[in-house]
């Protein structure tokens, strides 16, 4: 890969990396640390990494990584701790959340695998085989993965409670 095309990588890829990042773990500072860091390790590895997988290279790396901070700072359970809070206390001070919020809590119910697989197909709209490269699964298990997500979404997004503040 040339300068140039690592360029158009960044600039074609950063965003949509960075939103995946952030929609899954939350944290603004933490979600552009993973990204600059797989930019780096695209960098790094540009010999190997042809243009035609740097995309597919960078989400995988940025997925991995993720994974990686999470373990290391025990960052799931405080996301465990805060969706519950939040699902817990939700509409105590707005009596209608707009549905991006609404969608972020329900998402964040979800196991990690569930709600990457999810949003990497509905949210990035790549394909299952992508999906299954970056995740490391076969096809038919992010095909899984993305049916009980959706399943679980639609379950907790039928629940009233979840929708409507009941003490307003």
């Amino acid at each position: 890969m040339t300068k140039d095309e690592y360029n158009k990588c960044v600039r074609h890829f950063s965003d949509g990396l960075f939103r995946f990042v952030l929609s899954n773990l939350r944290n603004r500072e933490l979600a552009e640390d993973i990204v600059q860091e797989s930019f780096t390790k695209v960098w790094e590895r540009r010999d190997q990494v042809p243009k035609e997988k740097a995309k597919s290279y960078l989400y995988t790396t940025a997925y991995h990584t993720m994974l990686d901070q999470i373990k290391r700072k025990d960052y799931a359970a405080s996301v465990n701790d805060e969706a519950a809070l939040l699902i817990h206390e939700q509409g105590s001070s707005i009596p209608y959340p707009d549905v991006q919020e609404i969608l972020h809590k329900a998402i964040a119910t979800l196991p990690k695998t569930q709600a990457s697989a999810i949003l990497l197909r509905d949210y990035e709209g790549y394909s299952y085989e992508e999906i299954g490269d970056i995740l490391g699964l076969s096809e038919s298990q992010v095909k899984v993965y993305i049916f009980r997500g959706r399943t679980a979404l639609k379950n907790y997004l039928k629940s009233m409670d979840n929708l409507i503040d009941t003490e307003a």
